[in-house]
């Protein structure tokens, strides 16, 4: 039997109504409704220990949320709480008896639990669409293939265990590409290239860069691509006097040529992960291929990203355009004309520059920024990016992720005078990659890192302070945003 309810003033409906926000079935008891009180109570603290004992249950509760049936789950289960929620408020306004209250009182009342109701329900509505543009987004972007847990191939001799994701592998290497794709132009040239290394457990990387014009690229024996050029990627010289057999051709001419490969079409993409893997000694998982122009609406997504520019750079078929010196947050076509523009310059310093772009956005693409403009960044997000990676790879990779950004990211860039991209030294490709890579994994100093000529010591018989100056040697082995800001 329901209790009789004191008559309550205007100030006090307030303060119950928005009590029973955070303790829902509160109202309920002010006006006598116990066991319904109770009982919206009970309900509460039961749901909030299920949440907790998901959380205490779940490992890997950021990497779960990845998965579609999670995503769907959430998204629904926001709508239905936003609804219960409204339908509270309301209800718990209509059991305090407003209209007991003078006139002056109902209208406050009523105002204040209309807007209440509306403030209660909109968290939950703008959550239900930020997990369904974001599942929306992953599907768009990752292969789905409903089935393979996607997990890189073991390598020989190790054992695969179920509970290990990775196949027994302590580095998963992913190659991340830049390509210049447009509507006006046919195929895909991979003017940025570069391989991360992760260690899986420190999330130590190291971040290898190949130039766009390395020169006779050498196939992994066995290959289509290496029966066909038994002595490195050689083409007659084009018309105007450029070249088609640098290693940014290497996708568009696999994709253009699918009879080397016995008519298999769309071969590019897996012919250039494995010759970067062959050249650099390593065997590549995935690759993310960023149009380089959608990567600028990325940019403009998250407000632009803040870099200092060395000098002046130049732009355009007839230098119109100009990026100036200074520091200052560079908008999506700026940020990519310093880093793309040949004009004055030459493609390794480009690759420095490209380097800025990565770190500062990596750096400046915090939580906060991401969530605010989610919607942004989840649609260019899905227009520029195309992958191989498999969709339930991503509760994996989403933590992993994570790990990276705050752990040791190093870099190495093979230009001159490190390599010759004309003649390049592969057996020197590869051991400064290995060496760079034991280093990042025994979380090493980066001044002790791989050197581009191995160093002497001093003789016993010298002290170091009478030992004769050597110059100083180059060092390949960088931090992601080492050299920029600088001149």
């Amino acid at each position: 039997m329901r209790q009789a309810m004191k008559p309550v003033r205007a100030w006090a409906v307030l303060g119950w109504l928005a009590l029973a926000v955070i303790a829902p079935g509160a109202a309920h008891l002010r006006a006598g409704w116990r066991k319904t009180g109770l009982t919206l109570l009970g309900c509460y603290a039961a749901g909030l220990l299920a949440l907790l004992a998901v959380r205490l249950s779940t490992d890997n509760l950021l990497g779960e949320l990845q998965q579609n049936s999670w995503l769907t789950g959430v998204a629904a289960g926001a709508v239905v709480l936003g609804v219960a929620w409204f339908a509270l408020i309301v209800h718990s306004f209509i059991v305090l008896r407003p209209g007991s209250l003078p006139q002056s009182g109902q209208i406050l009342a009523g105002t204040f639990a209309g807007l209440l109701a509306v403030v209660v329900v909109l968290p939950f509505g703008v959550g239900a669409n930020f997990v369904w543009t974001y599942r929306q987004a992953l599907n768009d972007i990752f292969v789905n293939d409903g089935s393979d847990d996607g997990g890189p191939d073991p390598q020989a001799g190790e054992k695969v265990r179920p509970e290990d994701p990775w196949a027994g592998r302590t580095r998963v290497n992913i190659l991340l590409l830049g390509g210049d794709a447009d509507d006006n132009r046919i195929g895909v040239r991979t003017d940025s290239m570069n391989l991360a290394t992760i260690d899986v457990k420190t999330g130590n990387t190291v971040l290898v860069s190949l130039p766009r014009n390395l020169e006779n690229v050498r196939f992994r024996p066995g290959t289509p691509m290496a029966q066909h050029f038994p002595n490195g990627f050689r083409l007659p010289p084009d018309p105007g006097g450029g070249r088609s057999d640098l290693l940014n051709s290497v996708w568009e001419y696999a994709d253009a040529h699918p009879e080397i490969f016995g008519g298999k079409q769309h071969q590019g993409p897996r012919v250039l992960m494995d010759t970067i893997g062959y050249t650099l000694g390593l065997k590549v998982d995935w690759y993310a291929l960023v149009n380089m122009w959608g990567f600028a609406r990325l940019i403009d997504a998250i407000g632009g990203v803040r870099i200092t520019v060395e000098q002046d750079v130049v732009f355009g078929k007839y230098n119109e355009g100009l990026v100036k010196a200074g520091t200052r947050k560079l908008k999506g076509a700026d940020a990519m004309w310093y880093a793309r523009s040949r004009t004055f310059s030459d493609d390794f310093t480009r690759m420095r520059r490209q380097r800025c772009v990565i770190g500062a956005l990596l750096d400046q693409a915090d939580p906060a920024t991401v969530l605010t403009r989610f919607n942004k960044i989840a649609f260019a997000t899905k227009e520029l990016i195309k992958t191989d990676i498999p969709r339930p790879m991503l509760k994996h990779l989403v933590p992993l992720a994570l790990t990276v950004k705050n752990a040791k990211v190093t870099s190495i860039q093979f230009v001159p005078p490190l390599i010759s991209t004309a003649y390049p030294d592969w057996e020197k490709i590869r051991t400064i990659t290995d060496k760079a890579i034991r280093d990042s994994a025994a979380s090493r100093p980066v001044a002790a890192t791989a050197s581009a000529a191995p160093s002497s010591s001093p003789s016993p018989s010298k002290s170091p302070s009478k030992a004769p100056k050597k110059p100083k040697e180059s060092d390949p082995t960088k931090t992601l945003t080492e050299g920029c800001g600088s001149a």
